[in-house]
């Protein structure tokens, strides 16, 4: 697999691991980005080994509530997004993807490490539960806790520095100016996609039956090697990566803008675009990197960002402070940013309806008959593969058949555009969270004919399979959803500003949890101990009024959706109306779960 290269020829943009111009052939290519796919697969069947089965340990093992399990779980996976904008401003701008990917692999290793211990020394955790003590289950201790939130947020940490930078940095082994390596560079991604989705699929089958049966010291300690073996795997190429000059984070830009603008606030707008800073005003060759853009009119403040200082010559053009002048092309480049914020702020809401897939959706798989025959039972948490099998159907079943009925009828080459994909994946969220709710008042109706209310840990004669649907559902909504909005993202942001597409979709991913969060404490707080529909007895609750909630939020924010999707004109459209030409879109990396 390797690649035709020439012996000796350096490359303009790329650095070896001494600082000197790499050399193709010594440098790069498949070989390098082997050891960061290893290094990748190795990181997800840790982070999902984790995450997927953690609301189990925390009831079964902590004894804490389902409620704040639940907001412990969602919490956790919407930091470890978060700080993926952490993690991508440090790579951009101080450490670069390589020290950044190596720092955060060690603090990840080092959370899982303590993760690991806590289940091992029984004075990390809770005494079983007996019936000779009241209450029968002593819920964890202040101090349990601590060191199990220290675990899991140093395990965040890490997660998030090694999602901001490792698919890009295995892009950065290929060279864009090479025909050949581009190419190469798009089937990356594609096996990039393929060993998450290798290690996922381990971490739900194989790991969740190892926690459940032969232990979470087991399950964990696994975890730990697996992370560490994948630090060492990705230090191993580093004789031969290809190393990117940083080029600043794109929030930087952001930020630069809205202080010259606040700076500036006092003047008034000119209605003459010449009295603006503009890239053809820089001496330096750096307006052949930006794609030109036609001033708008929309969020005029912004303008202000623009205006040039009187006593500005044409002489010191490279000595401006980006602070109090920015170009009209970065003005503009943040607008476009602005703009894609409706569609942004109403694809959350989709990743809240998934969080309940690794939450309340596996307490109520616990209750269930689980039984494949006699004697195998499948674990709880493992019901997340259904997640795996309808996104491997969707998207053949999308390829194949539904974009060929779509490019007839709605005369797109593309089949479905990007915002009709978020569309899709949107209605299919509603209807996940109308079978969850069907479900949950089947399972509950089921547990009262057989006298099981009374009773949290009984096995209720339902099979778990009736919780398929809402796993399908959710599944193949986020086969639509994912890739609608990574193309979305990354069409739609300026040439300049490319690492924002990542940054944009997974803090949507990071809010739908803290969303979920959110709805979760008011929920409990307003339904309250007497009534509640979250209790930590599932058969004693009204967890399907939870479900009729989220559908009802759904359905709302599709609507909104609609209209703010209607309002959008996409940038090559808008462009072309205004006769300029859009430039080719790079080849980036994209993140993922």
């Amino acid at each position: 697999m390797s690649l035709p290269t020439t012996q000796g020829e350096t490359l303009p943009d790329a650095l070896d691991y001494k600082g000197r111009p790499a050399v193709r052939a010594k440098s790069g290519g498949w070989s390098s980005a082997a050891m960061i796919l290893g290094g990748e697969a190795m990181e997800r069947l840790t982070t999902l080994g984790i995450a997927v089965n953690l609301v189990t340990y925390l009831t079964g093992t902590m004894h804490l509530g389902n409620a704040t399990s639940a907001n412990t779980v969602t919490n956790f996976m919407g930091t470890s997004f978060m700080l993926c904008l952490l993690g991508g401003f440090i790579a951009d701008s101080f450490l670069g993807r390589y020290l950044t990917i190596a720092i955060f692999a060690t603090v990840q290793a080092t959370g899982v490490t303590l993760l690991t211990i806590s289940t091992v020394i029984p004075s990390l955790r809770p005494p079983k539960c007996t019936e000779n003590t009241a209450p029968p289950c002593i819920p964890a201790s202040g101090m349990q806790l601590t060191f199990l939130y220290i675990a899991l947020y140093l395990t965040a940490l890490g997660t998030g520095g090694l999602k901001s930078s490792v698919s890009g940095f295995g892009s950065d082994q290929f060279d864009e100016s090479n025909k050949e390596e581009k190419s190469q560079m798009v089937k990356f991604f594609s096996w990039f996609f393929f060993f998450i989705s290798l290690g996922s699929l381990a971490a739900v089958t194989v790991l969740v039956y190892i926690q459940d049966n032969m232990g979470r010291e087991w399950g964990y300690g696994i975890c730990a090697c697996a992370i560490v073996v994948g630090l060492v795997i990705f230090l191993s190429g580093t004789k031969r990566y290809r190393f990117k000059k940083l080029v600043g984070s794109p929030l930087t830009q952001i930020a630069a803008v809205f202080v010259a603008a606040w700076r500036k606030r006092n003047l008034e707008l000119p209605s003459d675009t010449s009295f603006m800073f503009n890239v053809d005003d820089l001496g330096d060759g750096n307006k052949k990197k930006k794609q030109s853009l036609p001033h708008t009119k929309q969020f005029r403040f912004l303008d202000k960002a623009a205006f040039k200082d009187p006593e500005m010559s044409s002489s010191n053009t490279n000595m401006i402070n980006k602070w109090s002048i920015s170009t009209l092309t970065d003005v503009e480049e943040v607008k476009m940013v602005i703009r894609m914020l409706p569609i942004w702020a109403t694809t959350v809401i989709f990743w809240t309806v998934y969080a309940q897939m690794t939450t309340f959706s596996v307490s109520q798989a616990t209750t269930m008959d689980r039984h494949i025959g006699k004697s195998f039972q499948i674990p709880a948490a493992s019901l997340t593969v259904f997640f795996v099998g309808s996104i491997l159907l969707t998207v053949p079943v999308y390829d194949r058949i539904i974009v060929p009925i779509a490019k007839k009828v709605l005369k797109n080459p593309q089949g479905l555009t990007p915002l009709q994909r978020i569309g899709v994946g949107l209605v299919f969220s509603i209807f996940a969270m109308v079978a969850a709710a069907l479900t949950e008042l089947k399972r509950l109706k089921v547990a009262k004919s057989h006298g099981s209310i009374n009773n949290p840990t009984a096995e209720i004669p339902l099979s778990v399979f009736w919780l398929v649907p809402q796993f399908f559902f959710v599944g193949s909504g986020e086969a639509f959803t994912y890739i609608g909005q990574l193309d979305f993202f990354l069409r739609e942001c300026p040439k300049g500003m490319k690492t924002m597409s990542t940054g944009l979709f997974l803090s949507t991913l990071s809010l739908g949890f803290f969303v979920s969060s959110l709805l979760v404490t008011v929920v409990h707080k307003v339904t309250g101990n007497s009534n509640p529909w979250l209790a930590d007895n599932l058969n004693k609750g009204k967890l399907y009024n939870f479900y009729w909630l989220l559908a009802i939020l759904s359905g709302l924010n599709f609507v909104i959706y609609l209209g703010c999707a209607k309002w959008y004109v996409y940038m090559d459209k808008r462009l072309a109306e205004e006769g300029i030409e859009l430039e080719e879109t790079d080849v980036v990396g994209h993140e993922t779960k």
